[in-house]
């Protein structure tokens, strides 16, 4: 398969905050904004892979900030690196603030995504090729997140994790 550049697959989803997604604080329910998240992710996952893809895990969620009632919010997903049939989709939650329209940076979170085909059997997907020095610092730091997973599902050796052990060792 041919490389893709992870702007093929950048999704940009844009929604309001309405009554019935808050929280008693007049704030977006955590968990509103997270499905939020999955979609937006698996969106640039399919629209990367041309497959089906499924969440299979959340690897990061920051709640760095409120989001209150009537904010316009903004969640950008992009693939920060695909591995053999595993995806690694990076998410910016913007806010745009409902009095001034200053736009600023609310939350974060990195999901991962598996590509499968019909029968639910994980299927390659294409490498992608960061340009930008964003997408090649996320691309990066993509593989040891994955190797630190890895070490702590007990599915790697820690003396395996080369990404991880250069971090500590000149």
């Amino acid at each position: 398969m041919a490389p893709k550049n992870p702007k093929d697959s950048k999704t940009v989803m844009t929604d309001m905050v309405l009554p019935g997604e808050t929280n008693p604080l007049n704030n977006l329910f955590g968990g509103e904004l997270l499905a939020r998240m999955d979609r937006a992710a698996s969106i640039a996952a399919r629209r990367h892979s041309r497959r089906i893809t499924v969440t299979a895990s959340v690897n990061h969620v920051a709640f760095n900030r409120n989001v209150p009632l009537g904010s316009v919010v903004t969640i950008e997903a992009a693939l920060s690196r695909a591995f053999r049939t595993s995806m690694e989709v990076y998410i910016d939650v913007w806010m745009e603030d409902r009095f001034t329209g200053e736009r600023s940076k609310a939350n974060e979170a990195i999901y991962t995504f598996v590509a499968v085909d019909d029968t639910g059997k994980p299927t390659e997907v294409p490498e992608i090729i960061p340009e930008t020095e964003l997408e090649k610092e996320r691309y990066a730091g993509a593989l040891r997140r994955k190797q630190l997973s890895l070490v702590l599902a007990a599915k790697m050796k820690p003396q395996d994790a080369t990404e991880l052990k250069a971090l500590f060792t000149s």
